[in-house]
This record gives C-alpha cells, sequence and structure tokens, in this order.
C-alpha cells in the first residue's frame, strides 16, 4: 500500500525501450517517486487513464499509438496528469505540437537525471494544482446546486452587479423578499460579500456549469 506521503509522487512511464524503462524507474524509485512502467500506450490504457494527479512521462515515438496520440486521448478524459514527453530525436515540430496540447517539458535522449527530476518535479506540481483548482470548482458547483430555483436567480442578478430592487423588478416580487433570499444564497453558498458570489459565479462559467454572461 502506497503510504500517504508518497501518494503524490506517482510517476507513470511509457516507453517501448525495456532497458530505458528499468533505468528510469531505478532513478525514479531512489528519489522516493512510486513508478509504474508500460511497454506501449495501449498496455497504459489498458485499466483505463488512471485518476489523480501525476506525471506521465511519455516516449515521443513508439509502434502502434504514439506518444502524441495518446496525449490526445487522455486530453478528452479530463485527466489530470501532467506529460513530459521524451524522445530520441530533436523533433521540433512534435515538440512544439505537444507544448501547445498541454505538455510540462519535452527532453531529448539522452537526458541528465538532474533534468528528467526537474521537469517531473514541475509536472507533479501543476498536475497537484489542476486537481486542487478541479476539486474546488467541484465544490463551488455542489454549493449552487443547493440554492432553489429562485435563489439561483437571485445569485445570478446579484453576479451581475443588480440590486435589490432592481432584481425584485425581474422576478416581479418585493424587495423584502428578494433581500430574504439573497442572505439565504449567501449562506448556502459560504459567500461572505457580493464579490465572493461574483468569483464563485464566474469560477462555474469558466468550468461550463454555467452558460455565459450575454454580451
Amino acid at each position: 500500500m502506497t503510504s500517504p506521503e508518497l501518494a503524490g509522487k506517482t510517476v507513470h512511464v511509457v516507453d517501448d525501450d525495456a532497458n530505458l524503462l528499468r533505468a528510469i524507474a531505478r532513478l525514479l524509485r531512489s528519489h522516493d517517486f512510486v513508478v509504474k512502467t508500460y511497454p506501449s500506450a495501449a498496455e497504459f490504457l489498458h485499466g483505463g487513464v488512471p485518476a489523480g494527479p501525476a506525471c506521465l512521462l511519455l516516449d515521443l515515438n513508439m509502434p502502434g499509438m504514439t506518444g502524441l496520440e495518446l496525449q490526445q486521448v487522455i486530453a478528452q478524459c479530463q485527466s489530470q496528469l501532467a506529460i513530459v514527453f521524451i524522445s530520441g530525436q530533436a523533433d521540433v515540430p512534435a515538440a512544439i505540437r505537444a507544448m501547445k496540447s498541454g505538455a510540462v517539458d519535452f527532453l531529448t535522449k539522452p537526458f541528465e537525471p538532474e533534468a528528467l527530476l526537474a521537469s517531473i518535479h514541475t509536472a507533479l506540481s501543476r498536475s497537484h494544482a489542476d486537481q486542487a483548482s478541479t476539486d474546488a470548482l467541484q465544490q463551488d458547483w455542489k454549493r449552487f446546486q443547493s440554492l432553489s430555483p429562485r435563489e439561483r436567480q437571485v445569485c445570478l442578478y446579484v453576479a451581475q452587479g443588480l440590486l435589490n430592487k432592481q432584481i425584485a423588478a425581474e422576478l416581479g416580487t418585493t424587495e423584502r423578499t428578494v433581500k430574504a433570499q439573497r442572505g439565504s444564497c449567501m449562506r448556502k453558498l459560504g459567500a461572505d460579500s457580493v464579490p465572493d458570489v461574483v468569483r464563485m459565479v464566474e469560477r462555474l462559467r469558466d468550468g461550463g456549469h454555467l452558460p455565459k454572461f450575454d454580451s
């Protein structure tokens, strides 16, 4: 069983070079990483894309599915994996494509252990940050869903900067009723101020949970 201290230091390595796999695994384990190796993209995908924050050290050119193709598959899974590409040749167009698609780094073999370790640490930091953002967004959405339908309407109007009397006019109700609903909305959202509500709504919009404001 992986200890809590090591749970956040998982590195998946996909490369068809068995000798390189063993060498990288030995190096990373000597630095207390949890290492899982795969000889092909198909083997990596056999059990599904791993969940949770981790680094994926990925060979660019492999028989069957290439590293770039695997990157595109992972992108469709909303995974928090942070990818570091490794390649036996300095393929500039491929490196550019990989980085534009979100890769953390692109290393050319042979690489220095220090360079590899630095890239992996950067990748793990990004992966954990992405996971934290995802968790926070899910918590925001859970809170928003706890609102009644009318409280959701009030919340969205508040986020647009409308005053209570303006919201009341929009909803065909009284300012007093809106004030009560607004207070309930703030409590359920855990918001201390209107800017808190605005930021939460914007996070939900950016995350695709709510439609954008009409321009």
